[in-house]
């Protein structure tokens, strides 16, 4: 697996520009890449990729936007409501790519145990999101946002 800063510019996209407009830019960079663009890690690009054992990852990016937008309808866009839905969609990606890994990876290799796959595929990645995660909030939601609004 990778180290990349997808999820952070996911983060920063949705604190950015919200969660329907979030969806969208998201939806056109899995698009762009599935077409050819190598928009994805290593500059890899085509359905392949989104059909891989990591493919669930960069789909997973979508309900983590569908997350987000829900708590910015029915929250108030406080720093803690942000993080918890940051959160619970960084949680629902990581469940829902450790899913696609495991059932692409047993049809390709083999069957694998779920704990191998949450060591190799979430366990190295959780205190780097974590860390992206607060990096983009406070430079989008401290830095970026209010120069915009000037």
């Amino acid at each position: 697996m990778p180290f990349t800063l997808q999820t952070f510019a996911i983060f920063s996209a949705l604190i950015l520009l919200g969660g329907q407009k979030a969806l969208y830019s998201i939806l056109v960079y899995i698009f762009l890449g599935a077409i050819g663009l190598p928009v994805f890690s290593g500059f890899k690009n085509g359905a392949g990729v989104l059909l891989g054992t990591t493919g669930g990852y960069i789909i997973g990016f979508i309900p983590m936007a569908l997350i987000y937008l829900f708590f910015e309808k029915h929250f108030q866009q406080k720093p803690l409501n942000i993080f918890i839905a940051l959160i619970i969609g960084l949680i629902v990606c990581y469940t829902f790519g450790t899913m696609w890994f495991i059932f692409v990876y047993a049809k390709k290799v083999g069957s694998i145990a779920l704990s191998t796959v949450i060591m190799w595929c979430v366990v190295p990645f959780i205190l780097p999101d974590i860390i992206k995660m607060f990096l983009a909030y406070f430079i989008v939601a401290k830095r970026v946002k209010p120069m915009l609004k000037k």
